[in-house]
């Protein structure tokens, strides 16, 4: 029961889940880098205009988000699955996930759209500049949730399943997480604050 490829530090904590924590500190240091840099230009520079609430988009970005937070929550159905041993489960929910994830991609581009052609642009204004870098950043994590859970779905579907798959789906579970736990910052600082 004790496989020595899953935990073989001397911790305790298997490879997989340390590596993954000290990635996701390192995306928070990121993040948090980025949104700390506008929280304080947006309260404190006289040159930082905000657009008027009906450019923001909001009950779009509300869809958004709660598109995100159901694929977190087919994320736990699938590890859910996979601990019962369901493979078919394990399918089903990691299929919803990627639905969902491409689903927030494309509502982000319709919005992105959107936006260019209201005259919210990288060059607009320093809410123009900060919304692009940290939302395309946002983005960009999104695309690498759906290649690593894209990978688990294509193990699974292939029958090639195993002890270290039940691990990987925790570690895609951590990932997706906190990916949308950024949106949840982004959404109320970019469209309800």
């Amino acid at each position: 029961m004790n496989d020595t490829r899953v935990l073989d530090t001397s911790t305790g904590i298997p490879n997989g889940k340390l590596g993954m924590w000290v990635f996701l500190a390192s995306e928070v240091m990121l993040f948090g880098g980025f949104i700390s840099s506008y929280v304080i230009l947006r309260t404190g520079s006289p040159y930082f205009s905000i657009p008027p609430r009906e450019m923001l988009g909001v009950p779009l970005a509300t869809l958004n988000t709660f598109v995100l937070i159901t694929s977190s929550v087919t994320m736990v159905l699938a590890l859910d699955a996979v601990q019962k041993g369901s493979v078919k489960g394990l399918v089903r929910y990691l299929s919803a996930t990627l639905f969902l994830a491409f689903c927030f991609l494309g509502i982000k581009a319709y919005e992105y759209h959107h936006k260019w052609l209201e005259g919210i642009t990288l060059t607009s204004g320093l809410f123009g500049s900060f919304y692009y870098t940290l939302t395309a950043l946002h983005a960009l994590h999104v695309i690498g949730g759906i290649v690593f859970i894209s990978y688990l779905l294509a193990m699974a579907l292939k029958g090639r399943y195993d002890s270290r798959e039940h691990a990987r789906v925790e570690y895609a579970g951590l990932y997706w997480h906190f990916v949308d736990l950024v949106w949840v910052v982004l959404f109320p600082i970019f469209y309800l604050l």
